[in-house]
């Protein structure tokens, strides 16, 4: 198996994607979901997820210690995290230093990307519209953009979902780019 990241906007479909991803396996899915309900609208949100979910999942609810549930996951169980987008702004409410979190990633894309079962990653691309306007939302966009980064460097396959359809991203050759 490997590491499949899924990404694209807000409603583009990356969630049930990684579902139907994940029920082609043909194994057991423990699905590592990252959200919490803050608040009623979100709750409503996280049911409406969970309602998506083959019964048979494991699901294990974990905002900030990815790290570990992937330690605890059978070797030969698939696993979905959803979302890499709210792990990052867990760990921003955490207060893990900026600085710490491109490492932190990185061993756990790493660590993702060994796992025998399989892993698909899910989050959002936050970078294409307007740069925000307060610090802490252009903080965010900064640190979910390298995370992304590592994430699709580490990955055997990314996908961008835009609109429910699916384009392949290309692996960064090295060498002349083809625009130069």
């Amino acid at each position: 198996m490997a590491l499949t990241l899924l990404i694209g906007g807000a409603r583009a479909g990356k969630s049930d994607l990684a579902v139907r991803f994940a029920q082609s396996w043909n194994t057991h899915v423990t699905f590592v979901a990252t959200a919490e309900a803050w608040d009623d609208e979100m709750a409503v949100r996280i049911r409406r997820h969970q309602a998506n979910r083959p019964p048979d999942w494991t699901t294990v609810e974990e905002p900030l210690h990815l790290d570990r549930v992937l330690d605890d996951v059978p070797a030969d169980s698939g696993v979905v995290i959803d979302c890499l987008t709210l792990w990052v702004n867990n760990v921003m409410v955490d207060k893990v230093p900026d600085d710490d979190v491109p490492e932190l990633a990185r061993r756990l894309a790493e660590q993702a990307a060994a796992h025998p079962g399989g892993v698909v990653a899910v989050t959002n691309e936050v970078g294409l519209g307007v740069v925000p306007v307060n610090r802490l939302s252009r903080r965010y966009v900064d640190l979910l953009g390298a995370v992304n980064r590592i994430w699709v460097e580490t990955a055997d396959q990314s996908l961008l979902v835009v609109a429910g359809r699916v384009l392949t991203l290309p692996p960064i050759e090295t060498g002349t780019p083809p625009w130069a």
